[in-house]
């Protein structure tokens, strides 16, 4: 069992309801930063509170969601403690995983399917970070 966090804009939320579902049902642990419904928000309002409990060791592994996912992996990674990788394919969650220790997903809802969404959310949340040569790729990614 893990301890997760999501959030997103009004583009993610019926995903990211899915999500929970599918996540909640395989024993995991889901704190949902919101939004709670379609209406038009501004996902930092979201995002950067869900970056925080990555940072501050509250939840292993953050997802994030929005129209396209760009805006939520830009707010993400703003968080010294947060490396957000944008993946729309599950070989991309599992490479971000691999070699950068990301541990945050963001995801573009608008450009995706759902199964496909869900395909994504549980490799990365399966996939081990390599360490070895990575390691010290990853230690030069944060600013001092």
């Amino acid at each position: 069992m893990m301890k997760l966090a999501i959030g997103g804009d009004h583009a993610g939320y019926e995903y990211k309801k899915a999500i929970i579902e599918h996540l909640e049902s395989n024993g995991h642990e889901v704190k949902d930063f919101g939004p709670f419904s379609t209406d038009s928000c501004d996902y930092p309002d979201y995002v950067h509170p869900l970056a925080e409990a990555v940072e501050n060791g509250e939840v292993e592994f953050g997802i994030t969601i929005c129209g396209s996912g760009i805006g939520v992996s830009m707010v993400a990674n703003k968080h010294k403690g947060v490396r957000a990788g944008l993946c729309w394919e599950p070989i991309l969650a599992q490479l971000t995983r691999q070699h950068n220790n990301a541990n945050v997903l963001s995801m573009p809802a608008r450009f995706i399917s759902l199964v496909r969404a869900i395909e994504i959310v549980d490799t990365f949340i399966s996939t081990k970070f390599e360490g070895g040569r990575h390691q010290n790729r990853v230690d030069k990614i944060p600013l001092s």
